[in-house]
């Protein structure tokens, strides 16, 4: 798959497959790290939700070639998989200690030191944008600016809290089947592309719940804990300076922490994009969504996606659907307004 159009062309799955895969030991463990792209480039981590890895969480997205094309451009990719979840996995054993949220960022800190890599921009989805939230927080010199999609903030509510308890019973002696698959798969995905009586379920949801068939549930069981015992962030939130541009899905479970996370940064520096009819999982269920406000975003670090004579027949976007206030240079470049946009999926 590729686009060839103009003058740059850029085979999309032979770079997502052709990734560099590195065993990065840090303080709390060996990580998996895939790298993408030229290595003298500037580096943009990124860091995918519960039971994801960069196959089932950033795939959509990079498999547009109009997103790939602003990102590999720009970028060398440095997709890090939570401890546990690469493809083909072992259980990893009871007797190592199950990390904190704290442990985690450390870990994107060790990334950072084992490729030298100085200040970086970050990616993350839901649980992986809280990591690299908190990475930003304890970190400020080596983030540059934050894309984040659906992202939590704030401690677990009591109701979140019971749910993803009685998740991690069923993960425990079940694995990711049955109900938890389902649970999972409701976290990701809005209805509409779910399925139901009528309707059958999308390619991306028949896809994704292959994945979690492959995935380890004594694993992701300990990244759901960590994410279960996470803390508030909302007052180191305040002293951000980075950029921050926040996408969330108008139906996704996290909605309201998107909302929040966007109040409390510098309303200076962020801005909010809402998707209508989408779940969490913006990444793959609507990717073309991000494009336009991330080219926008990028164009603040004097970052552009290079010039092509048409854009892809399957881009559903065009710079009209998109609130002025976004596009505007100062919104997406010096500095961003806390707005809240809606992409229109009528053309």
């Amino acid at each position: 798959m590729g686009d060839s159009s103009g003058s740059v062309s850029i085979d999309v799955e032979r770079i997502f497959f052709g990734g560099k895969e590195h065993r990065v030991r840090t303080r709390h463990g060996p990580l998996s790290v895939s790298v993408y792209g030229d290595e003298d480039k500037p580096a943009l981590i990124t860091y995918p939700d519960v039971a994801l890895n960069h196959m089932s969480c950033f795939q959509g997205l990079f498999f547009c070639p109009e997103a790939a094309s602003l990102l590999l451009h720009n970028f060398c990719v440095y997709h890090i998989t939570p401890q546990g979840h690469e493809l083909g996995a072992a259980p990893i054993s009871s007797d190592v200690p199950v990390p904190s949220v704290d442990d985690l960022a450390d870990q994107v800190a060790d990334v950072l030191d084992f490729f030298s890599l100085g200040a970086v921009m970050c990616l993350g989805v839901t649980a992986g944008a809280y990591v690299l939230t908190l990475f930003a927080t304890k970190y400020r010199e080596r983030v540059l600016g934050l894309m984040l999609v659906s992202p939590l903030c704030k401690a677990p509510s009591w109701s979140e809290w019971l749910y993803n308890k009685v998740l991690l019973n069923l993960l425990y002696y079940y694995g990711t089947r049955g109900l938890v698959k389902e649970s999972l798969l409701q976290r990701y995905f809005s209805m509409e592309v779910r399925g139901n009586g009528q309707d059958p379920e999308s390619d991306i949801v028949q896809a994704c719940r292959t994945l979690l068939d492959e995935r380890q549930g004594a694993n992701v069981w300990r990244f759901l804990q960590a994410i279960n015992r996470r803390h508030d962030l909302t007052e180191s939130l305040m002293k951000l300076q980075c950029r921050t541009l926040i996408f969330v899905g108008e139906n996704s479970q996290f909605h309201a922490d998107s909302v929040h996370m966007t109040t409390k940064l510098d309303q200076r520096y962020c801005a909010l994009v809402e998707v209508q009819a989408c779940g969490s999982l913006v990444t793959e269920e609507q990717p073309h969504a991000m494009l336009i406000p991330m080219e926008y975003f990028l164009m603040g670090y004097g970052l552009y996606r290079p010039p092509q004579q048409e854009t892809s027949p399957r881009s559903t976007l065009n710079p009209f659907c998109i609130s002025p206030e976004l596009l505007s240079p100062e919104s997406m470049g010096v500095k961003l307004k806390p707005i809240k946009t809606r992409i229109s999926l009528n053309v």
